[in-house]
């Protein structure tokens, strides 16, 4: 194959997450890339967010600015890394990359990907006990982290259920921790993760 990009025709990417649309093309000597542009359009506007040239690279949307980079340690692969993305990032992006032959003429190639930018509900927690598990001697240090997946920012809190049926908010970390374990520690715990 010759100077071909290649891409997905879609991505789907988690809201406050990070994507990497990926473009990537095998290097053919006698051409050297000249210039990689990545374009996009979303339903109410478009336009250039990339582009690398003899003058280095340039971010030219705002929106975009400290969210974005391409690599540039392998040749070939000029896809374009998404930080933080928001539900506004999803539209069709386009990679245009043009490369000058060694008669000085120019080629041209690009391939359009579509975004989508999906909100994800966090899952049912699990809790992972420390490493002497959930026995555990007193004066021991031990600790139990609450762990879920979904959308960022996802937030923790761990309760100790008491008599009654009432429960003791005891910390808002994903990890609830002792220095030294006393008997009086022993009981039910239980954490909740939520996200937005």
């Amino acid at each position: 194959a010759f100077l071909v990009l290649r891409a997905p025709s879609e991505i789907k990417g988690t809201w406050k997450g990070s994507a990497t649309l990926p473009c990537v093309y095998v290097p053919v000597e006698d051409f050297v890339q000249q210039t990689l542009m990545w374009t996009v359009v979303h339903d109410q506007s478009s336009g250039t967010i990339f582009r690398r040239d003899d003058s280095g690279n340039h971010v030219l949307l705002s929106e975009y600015r400290d969210r974005v980079n391409v690599p540039s340690d392998v040749p070939g692969n000029v896809s374009l890394h998404i930080l933080n993305l928001e539900i506004s990032d999803r539209g069709a992006y386009t990679c245009q990359v043009t490369w000058r032959a060694s008669n000085n003429s120019l080629v041209t190639k690009e391939i359009t990907t579509k975004l989508e930018v999906v909100k994800v509900p966090v899952t049912k927690p699990i809790i992972r006990p420390g490493e002497l598990g959930l026995r555990v001697p007193a004066g021991a240090r031990a600790s139990l982290t609450c762990v879920a997946s979904g959308s960022p920012p996802i937030s923790y809190r761990w309760f100790r259920s008491s008599l009654g049926g009432s429960a003791e908010l005891l910390g808002s970390q994903a990890e609830l921790a002792w220095d030294s374990l006393q008997p009086s520690d022993a009981g039910e715990y239980y954490c909740e993760a939520e996200n937005r």
